[in-house]
């Protein structure tokens, strides 16, 4: 492995080729910006794969991923970015945060979908932020804000269609963009179930992080993420 030059809450950095880096995938799990944190073994490499399957299938459809290849079982050999620390939310059903800050009843659907960005800073709670807001922090511009709604209407079809053929929803997800040495805006960090909400229609069993948030024991939150990852990978 090679130097470290990074770390956050679920992912290590290192330093690797030309232009390129490594994104290891811890087996920490974290909610309630970072206060509630536990280790769930084996969590790194289902995120991982995971975030392997949503890349390759993005690629697939003419949507620019940061990602190369594997270099081990959590390893992910990545495009390196200048990333931009905005989380950006697409909504297709309601519920989390949304139905707290907001009149809007749990179960709502969106259509068309709700994006939303998100200062990534735990201290604050990730504060929303609007294009005046982005562009006053100098964030992104508007245009650049106007092209990431675009890729994330885009990610969502494709998104939405994997999710639904393995028999579930797709409520909402988050993806987070960075800029390449050509100031192109590329999707960046993960996608995994700590950063999508995915439930089984009719009876709205609950496969992803929420799980975390609402106390449910690592056991069934680890049947859960190896139950989604086996479902997606016969459809993606």
């Amino acid at each position: 492995m090679e130097t470290l030059i990074g770390e956050g809450k679920t992912k290590q950095v290192f330093s690797y080729e030309d232009n390129l880096v490594l994104l290891k995938f811890k087996d920490s799990i974290t909610a309630g910006d970072g206060a509630r944190l536990d280790i769930l073994s084996g969590k790194g490499v289902l995120n991982a794969q995971t975030s392997a399957l949503f890349f390759r299938l993005l690629e697939r459809n003419n949507i620019k991923t940061h990602y190369v290849g594997m270099f081990d079982d959590r390893t992910m050999i990545a495009r390196k970015l200048k990333m931009i620390p905005v989380e950006v939310v697409l909504r297709n059903i309601a519920t989390g945060s949304i139905v707290k800050r907001l009149p809007i009843k749990e179960g709502e659907v969106f259509n068309p979908p709700i994006i939303e960005f998100f200062l990534k800073d735990d201290s604050r709670h990730d504060p929303m932020l609007n294009y005046s807001h982005l562009e006053y922090f100098k964030l992104m511009s508007r245009k650049d804000a106007e092209e990431i709604e675009s890729i994330m209407l885009k990610a969502n079809e494709v998104m939405k269609d994997a999710v639904s053929k393995a028999g579930l929803v797709l409520y909402d997800f988050k993806l987070e963009f960075g800029k390449n040495e050509k100031n192109e805006l590329i999707v960046g960090d993960e996608i995994s179930l700590d950063s999508m909400r995915v439930r089984e229609p009719n009876t709205n069993r609950i496969l992803d992080k929420d799980l975390y948030r609402k106390g449910a024991d690592l056991n069934t939150v680890k049947s859960a993420y190896e139950e989604f990852l086996s479902r997606i990978e016969k459809v993606i």
